[in-house]
């Protein structure tokens, strides 16, 4: 069964997409730990990060550097911080968070409900400045 990354290559579920190219994808976390959390993942389908063959994994932050470089003029923040957790989603992925101090990065806290428009006006502000 696809997990739930992979049927939002498919375009199965949607997603604000923020960034995208023949590879890899890049959208939003509609349960955000703050506006602007973003997650990046291959369209390849792989469960581990660290199973992805060297070039994969190499053009998946380079990736994810672009995506997180728009994140930061998008959303003014002293950092953009990352996070690889991969227990949550059999599917490889990196987690973008806009930062101000250490503990807004902590996976803990209660997650955000934002609306469907707040997500849409957040993406379209980071899809302005990604040129991915």
């Amino acid at each position: 069964m696809p997990s739930i990354f992979s049927r939002i290559v498919s375009g199965d579920i949607p997603s604000y997409k923020v960034a995208e190219n023949d590879n890899f994808l890049a959208f939003l976390d509609v349960m955000p730990l703050l506006p602007g959390h973003v997650l990046v993942i291959p369209k390849k389908e792989v469960d581990y990060i660290f199973d992805l063959n060297a070039e994969e994994y190499q053009d998946l932050w380079l990736f994810a550097q672009q995506v997180a470089k728009g994140l930061k003029q998008a959303i003014p923040c002293k950092r953009v911080g990352i996070a690889v957790i991969g227990l949550e989603v059999p599917h490889a992925h990196i987690h973008l968070v806009p930062m101000n101090e250490v503990g807004d990065i902590n996976f803990t806290r209660s997650k955000m409900s934002p609306t469907t428009e707040e997500l849409e006006a957040v993406a379209e502000k980071i899809r302005t400045y990604t040129a991915a």
